[in-house]
């Protein structure tokens, strides 16, 4: 865009497959609030050929990120040791793309896009704010932020947070990308950075985690507390079926089918609130 600020996602073969994960996240992008033109701005990096190969048939923004003898083409699983390497590549790209001055969003491709997420996010000095799997009224003091979405400023203190976010990753066996970075809050290195992070309300930015109950407000449904891609796509049908029915209602008499409730990963998170 022309404050140079772009959204970033990562494809995979599994993500491209006909009625998989990418034609989902487009299909919410399309049909949600001031979001198709977004489609614009979206950098999707492909991990290997054939999703590049997919992206560019589309004619979306592509760019194919090579790491040698590592095999992204298959269905990664949440902590094996290919869903690892592929984090820690991903951090390693963004942290370039942050040298370079550019801010993004950055977003799982099991995001789906309801509303424009951008007029929600805060200008008040925040150099990073990111979405939670639960929050609990503390924006400053959440610990249990989520790494499949997140808008983070490009500026000093950024670039440094992400180079050692990267270089802990050799001391860091058996925890994901989004651990290692917790751990690092935990350990004070946001405070040292002079970092200003926001956690984001799951009242605008939901998950399957803790589900926004407010279909006026709720901005992005991650399919988070959900492992298998399988469960993920019938949930995420759900929920933009959801959108669906309760849009074409009109958001003033949106209630009936929100939020969805019954699926595989999709339960009851009333409770949480």
């Amino acid at each position: 865009m022309e404050n140079r600020t772009l959204v970033i996602a990562i494809l995979n073969k599994a993500y491209v497959e006909q009625n998989a994960m990418l034609d989902l996240f487009l299909q919410s992008l399309g049909g949600g609030e001031d979001t198709e033109f977004l489609i614009d701005h979206v950098l999707f990096v492909a991990v290997d050929q054939r999703a590049f190969n997919r992206c560019r048939t589309l004619e979306l923004h592509c760019y194919n990120l090579v790491t040698e003898g590592v095999d992204f083409s298959r269905e990664v699983f949440y902590m094996s040791d290919a869903f690892n390497n592929m984090m820690w590549r991903r951090t390693l790209f963004l942290g370039d793309v942050l040298r370079r001055g550019y801010s993004f969003i950055f977003t799982d491709m099991d995001v789906m896009w309801l509303r424009n997420p951008f007029s929600q996010l805060y200008r008040d000095g925040e150099d990073l704010q990111m979405s939670s799997d639960c929050y609990y009224r503390n924006p400053f003091g959440n610990s249990f932020f989520n790494t499949g979405f997140y808008f983070v400023t490009a500026n000093n203190k950024t670039v440094a947070l992400f180079d050692e976010w990267y270089a802990r990753r050799n001391n860091s066996k058996g925890m994901k990308d989004q651990d290692v970075l917790q751990k690092m809050k935990r350990g004070g290195a946001f405070t040292r950075l002079g970092l200003k992070v926001r956690a984001l309300e799951t009242t605008y930015f939901s998950g399957f985690c803790q589900m926004s109950q407010d279909f006026r407000k709720v901005i992005t449904v991650h399919a988070n507390c959900c492992a298998s891609m399988k469960a993920k796509l019938i949930d995420l049908r759900s929920v933009l079926e959801a959108w669906k029915v309760n849009n074409s209602n009109g958001t003033s008499n949106a209630t009936i089918a929100w939020p969805p409730i019954k699926g595989i990963c999709l339960h009851d998170t009333t409770n949480k609130h």
